[in-house]
């Protein structure tokens, strides 16, 4: 839980931060969508490369779920009708703002709607059967979050 780290107050529309030791902290959401046996897989644009569920860091001032709805409409167009959340954990894994460590809270997801790309963010976005996750050239953290889940 992110009440045992120190908060930084930045504004609205950045990332929040937190502090562990000398370490930054960053929280962040990730949506794993499933229908069927499909997983909602995106290849990402930007630095971490890889195919990755739909995820992104909490703005400062959102509480987890709102960030979960935000990131699911803006990189696949889709909206969330449903979510339970399977776990949240400190992670070591880097993102392009040179932040090291996230604070991840991953949700199961519902989903409604028609795809809209984010062509800024998404390379790709595709349903892939979940026998075939350990072919993909998976981004590391959804590598790790998926063998914690035993999805592969």
């Amino acid at each position: 839980m992110l009440k045992k780290y120190k908060k930084f107050i930045f504004e609205k529309n950045e990332p929040s931060v937190y502090l562990r030791d000398d370490e930054m902290i960053h929280p962040c959401v990730g949506a794993i969508i499933i229908r069927n046996d499909e997983i909602l897989m995106i290849e990402r644009q930007k630095f971490p490369f890889g195919w990755a569920c739909v995820a992104g860091h909490i703005d400062e001032g959102e509480e987890p779920v709102i960030s979960l709805i935000r990131e699911v409409k803006e990189e696949s167009g889709l909206d969330v009708i449903s979510h339970e959340l399977l776990f949240e954990e400190e992670i070591n894994n880097p993102c392009r703002r040179g932040v090291n460590y996230h604070y991840w809270y991953v949700y199961k997801c519902d989903v409604t709607g028609d795809f809209i790309e984010n062509k800024d963010e998404v390379k790709n976005i595709k349903w892939e059967n979940i026998d075939n996750l350990k072919k993909l050239n998976l981004e590391p953290v959804w590598k790790y979050i998926f063998e914690k889940l035993d999805m592969i």
